[in-house]
């Protein structure tokens, strides 16, 4: 099975901690596998966690909130070399690549180094649904804000570009995300993008945006694009999952 289009779910959210476990799927993450329209079996999801280094004790929960939920999991890993001989080949086998979060720069260097960047975009383009959370959702856009270079936020301009959009990330919860997401966008040096507060996720279907959804009760999802007087915001309609 595969979505009907090329399928992105670009979210700030997806996890919450688990009762038993460390974490757990959250609404955004189910709605990702609604997405993928399996049916008669269990569905297949891939973990990618090169943003945080390849985290054994991150994988292994997200193995655990996988094993709760019912899915079929694998992960894909960069440390210390790569753990598929075809990542193709496993990716497009899949029906969900879910993305950790952490650095966005890194990521991307070392996708590019691998060669996974055209892995992810052959994926994207047979109908996988590839979602993630942060650097997981920064990586599909032109670009966005990132922290992979210390604690005063910088553009990273280079992502994957299967999105022609720009894309913020935890938009309420760190106060430099919202004024240099706007910034970037209001100089030019990001093309208009979209950005989540924590519990947000937008759908795009194609390189279109589709809708926006949420996770929780009150996180919003918003437009950012130039304007005369530099960026120009706009919330959108959220659906609640």
């Amino acid at each position: 099975m595969a979505a009907e289009e090329p399928t992105i779910l670009a979210t700030s959210g997806g996890l919450r901690p688990g009762r038993r476990t460390r974490f757990e799927f959250a609404p955004l993450t189910e709605y990702a596998i609604e997405l993928a329209g399996v049916s008669g079996r269990a569905p297949r999801i891939c973990f990618v966690t090169t943003a945080m280094g390849d985290n054994p004790a991150v994988v292994a929960g997200l193995y655990e909130a996988a094993s709760e939920r019912g899915v079929v999991a694998s992960h894909l890993a960069a440390f210390p070399m790569p753990n598929l001989a075809d990542v193709t080949a496993h990716l497009l086998d899949q029906d969900v690549v879910w993305v950790y979060g952490g650095s966005v720069a890194g990521l991307l260097a070392m996708w590019r180094l691998h060669g996974w960047d055209d892995a992810m975009r052959r994926a994207w383009q047979a109908g996988v649904v590839l979602t993630g959370v942060s650097a997981g959702s920064i990586c599909w856009h032109i670009g966005g804000t990132t922290d992979s270079f210390g604690p005063d936020l910088r553009p990273v301009t280079d992502g994957l570009g299967l999105l022609p959009f720009s894309n913020g990330v935890h938009y309420d919860s760190e106060e430099q995300r919202r004024p240099l997401f706007q910034r970037l966008i209001g100089d030019g040096t990001l093309p208009a993008g979209y950005a989540t507060d924590d519990g947000a996720g937008v759908l795009y279907r194609g390189d279109r945006f589709a809708e926006a959804v949420a996770e929780t009760p009150d996180a919003g999802a918003y437009v950012v694009t130039a304007g005369p007087g530099g960026a120009v915001e706009t919330a959108l309609d959220v659906r609640r999952l």
